[in-house]
């Protein structure tokens, strides 16, 4: 089992910056990619960006070059560094981990983020 935390969600202006954090614990070995995923009111949940072991990374089109997912395998930590941010980033910001195979995926609990114009 993986337990994921997230902190750093919270109020920001239009065109500010925000950094999200998700210490994860338990059983690492076999996460294969860590990331982020967020869901605005009314929305599904979208991928913002992940991050593998490797670290190989992906990103949203709508994120690219504002969001940048770095990880800590020492912290078992991953990290969203988000800035020029927009009033549609507006939403719950959710931690994921991973297996390979794509069969197992773990949660976090979920980290408001909201943009004001």
């Amino acid at each position: 089992q993986v337990q994921l935390v997230e902190s750093g969600g919270g109020l920001v202006q239009a065109g500010g910056s925000l950094r999200l954090s998700c210490a994860a614990s338990g059983t690492m070995f076999s996460i294969f990619s860590m990331g982020w995923y967020r869901q605005a009111p009314g929305k599904q949940r979208e991928l913002v960006a992940t991050i593998t072991s490797g670290r190989g990374t992906n990103y949203a089109d709508s994120v690219k070059g504002r969001f940048t997912i770095s990880r800590d395998n020492a912290k078992n930590t991953v990290y969203l560094h988000m800035s020029s941010l927009k009033p549609e980033d507006t939403a719950v910001y959710y931690c994921h981990a991973g297996e390979r195979s794509g069969l197992v995926n773990y949660w976090g609990q979920g980290t408001q983020v909201t943009v004001s114009s």
